[in-house]
């Protein structure tokens, strides 16, 4: 993959971020046990380094949602490839996010989740675009707020690749 990659946020700051984060859900669900929900693929690397970051019991599931394909934007279609595995009825839900940038995939997940009737649904995502916002979005936590930028890296991929960079990276040459 030929891609012309600038750093923007590095490793160091990132894991002091998930550091701050995972504090602040720690102190949120003190004597809580959320269902910890993350949002693959690009979330992976974030959700393993924010779980570690949490000083508290919590269960953990996994689900898939689809807007990108092999695309560097979203075609604004949101569809589930893959769903949790446990009833949430009930329970206290955080949404692990790597990004929002159009706001549809989080909207999207919000709605699908509501209707299951957790007691809580809680959001972090480590990147915002608000400049990229096609629908009103925010979550209850978020890391960095980037330009509208494609980047890659800490799990974000271009099409499978760059995921494991351990920084974030603007990609220069697409569009």
């Amino acid at each position: 993959m030929d891609l012309n990659l600038t750093e923007m946020i590095s490793a160091e700051d990132i894991q002091k971020k998930v550091a701050e984060l995972g504090a602040i859900l720690t102190e949120k669900f003190d004597g809580k046990t959320p269902v910890a929900l993350c949002v693959l693929n690009g979330s992976a690397i974030f959700y393993a380094d924010l779980l570690r970051a949490m000083d508290t019991d919590l269960t953990c599931e996994f689900i898939s949602v689809s807007s990108y394909g092999n695309k560097s934007y979203s075609s604004g279609q949101v569809r589930l490839t893959m769903d949790i595995g446990t009833q949430i009825e009930g329970k206290d839900v955080l949404i692990v996010e790597d990004i929002i940038d159009t706001g549809l995939t989080m909207n999207y997940l919000i709605k699908t989740l509501e209707v299951r009737k957790p007691k809580s649904i809680t959001t972090v995502a480590l990147l915002n675009k608000p400049n990229a916002r096609k629908v009103d979005c925010e979550a209850d936590y978020t890391g960095f707020d980037i330009a509208n930028d494609f980047v890659v890296g800490y799990g974000l991929d271009y099409q499978g690749y760059c995921r494991n960079l351990p920084h974030i990276a603007r990609v220069e040459n697409l569009m």
